[in-house]
């Protein structure tokens, strides 16, 4: 087998919303198609990738680095072992070809929008979901039948009333979800306070309900939230300070009891690696969120499972950042803890199937060749009005 061409564009994502951090009024993603000479159903098999919402799209990256090296390799470069299928590994040595260490920051994301491309294709050929792939080359040969899905939301808006977080949440339980997470750190402590409450009038549940800080705070800010909130008994508190500085995740890990979650900023397995040595991660409660597309892709996602295991940690500990069919696929096929979703913004990258809808806060992995794309009717109209 052989690729016979790589296509890649930009398509916006861009919402009038905010974090602490960021607004998203420019957002915009990568779009790749992988090409190859193999016949499925009548027709070339053709992988797509495109990267998580927060990363802006990667053309420079994509077509002046990562893309030549790949249509310069040969098929025999590229195959297993059977010469074919593609073999994900070594494509991912030829693209990192004459890279140095370190540097993560925003080749990850390049290089994780060709590797979902290329296990797109692999599962494609293996006509079989790539949960089912992932299961029997890495997992225990099973699939979770569901996955367990949260609503990811509440976000700052340019308006931003209670009532309309409130009408917010309530849309989520509407659609089938039972958990949730909103944006903190935008205003002082007591207006967030006050918009945890208007939420949890609705979820009711305060284990169903995280909030998300987006790395703004400094170790006293941190530590004043953690003590404000403390009381509630919330899902989660995530990324409180930088996403490198360990030393106030570890000052949070001794000063709050509830659950923290990190790790979506973090690219690389010697990143989680320093995340397990210094930190103070908790394995009995604490949720590592990396993103298997903006950090190099599945092949390197698999390598921080490895630390994560290693630092005595489960799968069930990862709850993967980016709230897509691929991040589902790999919760699926090496059981993670679940995934995340975004049921209103984002579109219409981020949501799965559309013959899967969210039943009881879960959500099923469609019986479809790959990852799944084709049974996102919106998600491949925009494919190939900017890929064909």
């Amino acid at each position: 087998m052989k690729i016979t061409d790589i296509r890649e564009a930009r398509a916006s994502i861009a919402s009038p919303i905010a974090n602490a951090y960021i607004d998203f009024s420019k957002m915009d993603v990568s779009v790749v198609a992988i090409h190859t000479d193999v016949i499925r159903d009548g027709e070339p098999v053709v992988g797509y990738g495109f990267n998580s919402n927060g990363r802006y799209a990667q053309q420079g990256l994509l077509r002046d680095r990562f893309i030549p090296r790949l249509r310069d390799a040969t098929a025999e470069m590229i195959v297993d072992e059977t010469g074919e299928n593609l073999d994900p590994f070594r494509i991912w040595e030829i693209l990192m070809q004459n890279e140095k260490p370190g540097g993560h920051g925003e080749r990850s994301v390049a290089v994780g929008v060709l590797d979902m491309a290329v296990w797109d294709i692999v599962a494609k050929i293996e006509a079989r979901p790539l949960a089912q792939v992932l299961a029997e080359r890495f997992g225990d040969g099973s699939t979770d039948a569901r996955v367990a899905v949260y609503a990811a939301g509440g976000y700052y808006y340019p308006d931003d009333d209670l009532e309309r977080l409130r009408e917010e949440m309530r849309g989520y339980l509407t659609l089938g979800y039972t958990a949730t997470k909103m944006k903190i750190g935008g205003v002082p402590l007591a207006d967030d306070l006050r918009r945890i409450d208007a939420a949890l009038e609705v979820i009711e549940k305060p284990e169903c309900l995280a909030v998300d800080a987006n790395g703004r705070f400094d170790e006293a800010t941190t530590l004043a939230y953690a003590r404000g909130m403390e009381h509630y008994g919330l899902r989660w508190f995530e990324e409180a300070g930088d996403p490198l500085d360990y030393e106030i995740q570890k000052a949070l890990g001794k000063a709050y009891s509830g659950a923290t979650a990190t790790g979506e900023n973090l690219f690389s397995h010697q990143d989680v690696r320093n995340l397990m040595r210094y930190a103070g991660m908790r394995a009995d409660r604490d949720i590592l969120q990396m993103d298997p597309v903006l950090s190099y892709g599945l092949v390197e996602y698999l390598r921080m499972l490895d630390e994560l295991r290693a630092a005595g940690f489960s799968t069930r500990n990862c709850i993967p950042h980016g709230g897509h069919q691929f991040a589902l696929n790999i919760a699926a096929g090496l059981k993670l803890g679940g995934n995340e979703s975004y049921p209103r913004v984002f579109a219409p990258f981020g949501g799965f199937a559309d013959s899967t809808p969210i039943e009881d806060g879960q959500v099923r992995i469609p019986d479809v060749p790959g990852i799944g794309f084709e049974d996102k009717a919106a998600l491949m109209d925009t494919l190939r009005a900017h890929l064909d």
